[in-house]
């Protein structure tokens, strides 16, 4: 009895001095997770600053020059999308995509434990010319159009009909 008592308190003992150095039982060191941040992305539309539901919201980070990887997440009806995984420190690169406006992107420090981003998405722009000042114009298409629809065409021998004897 008194031997299992001894044998008992040992590992447990074993036990104790092993955590506190900061190892498992297994013998490997424990390695703390980072301390993360809360980030908030607010996405509103630019004239009359109403939320955008479902937008695509891509979060990109990296830490010392290191790639820790990215997530995309959509925003809820409110136009928020929050993440609380982003470990506090590091770069983050923002990408925000919704349906007939220019997608936003920028890139964030993170040294604090919450932020709040507000994006604001504009209507699509003008492409950049050389040539022509086009500085503030709207687009010459609409949204999601990349070429222009071809023009139909009909012949009149195809549009007549047939007569019948």
């Amino acid at each position: 009895m008194f031997s299992r008592l001894v044998l008992s308190t040992g590992v447990v003992v074993g036990l104790a001095f092993s955590a506190a150095h900061g190892q498992d039982s297994r013998g490997r060191k424990y390695k703390a997770p980072p301390e993360t941040s809360h980030i908030e992305i607010l996405v509103l539309r630019d004239g009359n600053q109403k939320p955008i539901p479902n937008a695509a919201v891509v979060f990109h980070s990296s830490r010392n020059g290191k790639d820790e990887g990215n997530l995309e997440m959509k925003t809820d009806s409110e136009g928020k999308a929050v993440i609380d995984v982003i470990p506090t420190g590091s770069s983050l690169d923002v990408q925000v995509i919704a349906n007939g406006f220019a997608t936003f992107a920028e890139t964030y420090k993170v040294d604090e434990a919450s932020r709040m981003i507000e994006v604001n998405m504009l209507r699509p722009r003008a492409q950049v010319s050389t040539y022509v000042d086009t500085r503030g114009q709207a687009a010459t298409r609409p949204a999601g159009v990349q070429e222009a629809a071809p023009k139909k065409t009909t012949t009149p021998a195809a549009t007549a009909k047939p007569k019948l004897p």
